[in-house]
Order: C-alpha cells, then sequence, then structure tokens
C-alpha cells in the first residue's frame, strides 16, 4: 500500500496548536559584531548540571556567528516586547539599536526587562534536519514576575492562569428548571462590573452623585465642550442619560459650565473631582493586578476590547481627537 504524500503546511499547523514562549537569542560574532534573533524553540535539557537548547534553520543568514561564538545569550521575553520580537525577527536592520542592554558574564548582549534570562556557554551543536540544535551549559540565570510573551497558531498569544481548583461562586445547586447559571457571560461581565464598582460608588455617595453624573463627568474629562444631545448619544449604551435639570444640579456644584449657550465643559473643580473619580479607579485596579497577576490583568483587558468591538452598537469614537466644537 502506497503511503500517503506527507502534507508539510498540515504538520506545521499541528505544530502550531503547541503553544510556546518567545524568546531572543543573542551572541558575539567573532569580529566583534553583535548578532541576535527571534526564535520560539528553546528548552530545558537538565537541571543538573544546568543545560538548555535551542534551534536555528540551516539557511539562516546567522548560522556561522551562534555556530563559532563561545556564548549566547536566551532572553524569554515579557508581553510587553512583543514589538522587541519583531524587531529581532526582521531582516537587514540594527537590531541593537535603542534596544536597552546589560553588562554580562560574556560579551553576548544581555537585553533588559525580560522574563528570564540564561547566559550560557555553547558546548555542542547537533544536526537536526533542516535546522542546527544549539546546546548550552548555563552559566548564570535571573527571573521577574513580568507575564511572557507567547505564541500560538502562527500569532502572539496572552496567558491566563487557570487555578488548580474550579472556582464555584454559587453556594446552593441551580435549579434544574433554570438555565441561568454563573456560567452565563452577561452575568459574569455584570457582577465583576457592580462588584469592582461597589467602592466608586460609595465615593459617588459622599459626593451626592448619581451615576449619570459621573457618566457625564467621565465623558466631559474626554470630550470637552458637548452639547446635551452629544454627550447623551455617548451616554446611550449605559442605560443612563442626563436632562437640563442633571446639568443645572451639577453647574450649582460648580462642576461644569457652560462655555455657550448649549455646551458644557468642566469647571477646574469638574476636573479635579473627575481626576478622583480615576485615581480610585487605579487604585482598584491596582489591588487587581495584585491580587490576579498583571499577566491575567492584561490578557483580560484584551479580551474586553475585543468584546467591545464586536459588540459595538456604533457608538461615536469617544477618544477621538476631532473639534467637536466645529
Amino acid at each position: 500500500m502506497a503511503q500517503a504524500e506527507f502534507d508539510s503546511q498540515a504538520f506545521r499547523q499541528a505544530l502550531g496548536s503547541f503553544t510556546t514562549g518567545v524568546t531572543i537569542i543573542t551572541a558575539t560574532a567573532p569580529d566583534g559584531t553583535p548578532v541576535g534573533l527571534t526564535a520560539n524553540s528553546f528548552n530545558s535539557v537538565s537541571l543538573d548540571p544546568p543545560m538548555v537548547l535551542w534551534s536555528l534553520a540551516k539557511t539562516s543568514l546567522s548560522v556561522a556567528a551562534f555556530s563559532e561564538a563561545e556564548h549566547w545569550n536566551v532572553h524569554v521575553l515579557s508581553q510587553h516586547q512583543q514589538e522587541l520580537s519583531n524587531k529581532f525577527a526582521a531582516k537587514g536592520e540594527d537590531k541593537f539599536n535603542d534596544t536597552n542592554l546589560e553588562a554580562g558574564i560574556s560579551s553576548a548582549p544581555l537585553i533588559a526587562d525580560c522574563s528570564a534570562r540564561f547566559q550560557c556557554r555553547n558546548m555542542v551543536t547537533h544536526d537536526g534536519g533542516d535546522h542546527l540544535i544549539f546546546i548550552g551549559e548555563v552559566l548564570g540565570f535571573d527571573h521577574q514576575a513580568l507575564p511572557p510573551l507567547v505564541f500560538q497558531q502562527g500569532q502572539y498569544a496572552m496567558t491566563a492562569r487557570k487555578p488548580w481548583a474550579a472556582v464555584n461562586l454559587s453556594s446552593e445547586p441551580t435549579a434544574p428548571q433554570c438555565s441561568y447559571n454563573e456560567d452565563l457571560l452577561g452575568y459574569l461581565l455584570g457582577r465583576s462590573h457592580f462588584q469592582m464598582l461597589y467602592r466608586m460608588r460609595k465615593v459617588l455617595d459622599e459626593q451626592a452623585l448619581e451615576d449619570s453624573h459621573f457618566f457625564a463627568l467621565s465623558v466631559l474629562n474626554i470630550q470637552q465642550n458637548l452639547s446635551l444631545e452629544q454627550l447623551n448619544t455617548h451616554l446611550d449604551y449605559t442605560g443612563h442619560s442626563v436632562n437640563l435639570e442633571d446639568m443645572a444640579f451639577l453647574e450649582k456644584q460648580d462642576l461644569i459650565c457652560q462655555k455657550s449657550e448649549d455646551n458644557y465643559q468642566l469647571t477646574t473643580a469638574g476636573r479635579e473631582t473627575s481626576l478622583h473619580h480615576i485615581a480610585q479607579a487605579k487604585v482598584i485596579e491596582e489591588e487587581l493586578i495584585t491580587e490576579l497577576g498583571a499577566g491575567d490583568v492584561m490578557a483580560l483587558k484584551l479580551l474586553l476590547k475585543r468584546l467591545i468591538h464586536q459588540t459595538d452598537p456604533g457608538l461615536p469614537d469617544l477618544w477621538s481627537t476631532e473639534d467637536k466644537s466645529a
């Protein structure tokens, strides 16, 4: 029976199902030229002695430099270093220009602000088909609590830690006839929203401000000089709106004023009040980062931005720099 032709493209896609970290490998060529490239083929070999490996395509222009180098460094990139990854993956540019470097054990360039770094002595190179496999002895390493950049199915991705035990918020089983449960996305988004803003509401209560007032001040902090109609266009999706009585109340509190007969803007006191709200929101966010971890919060923000984009009913761009007074 004839063997089916091997599908290299399908094989590549199957390999892409394995999520990997993203690294930059650096070395110094014998002539003193620094070399570096992005790779996701990094892996551990041994703990005792400490050894790691990575592979390089035989067609790479850097094969000779890495083959002859006595030392090379592996940098496990953090999530904020995606542009650096792209920079070292590109050809024909000065990759080390404006790259933050630090002194290391060897002359191999050592990049700062990574999730982890491994400074290695080049021990042996093995033939690996269309790649060369470099094995190195780890002479020094360091790491810090920065969420790593990862790669999956041909694109960058973010990681979110999954708890060992399932998180169950319900103290009683859901009634069999009820299909509304704690895994419903709307419930999870709604509950997390109201719980996160619970302390914010206490601040608003102290200032005798209602939710609609808070939303109006927030919008005017981003976009000044809006009419009542424009303001409500930005508030429509919240289920809240403001009327002339609300605006008169905010004027009486010296939080807003009318730039013209129809348009409103924040006063100095109004801007200070809005900045106080932002500061309180930042405090809550920092506490969440401490509890959840920076990587999980960053991944959550990315997913929420995608969700907002997907469910956008056609709201005007609140962050546009277009002059609204025109």
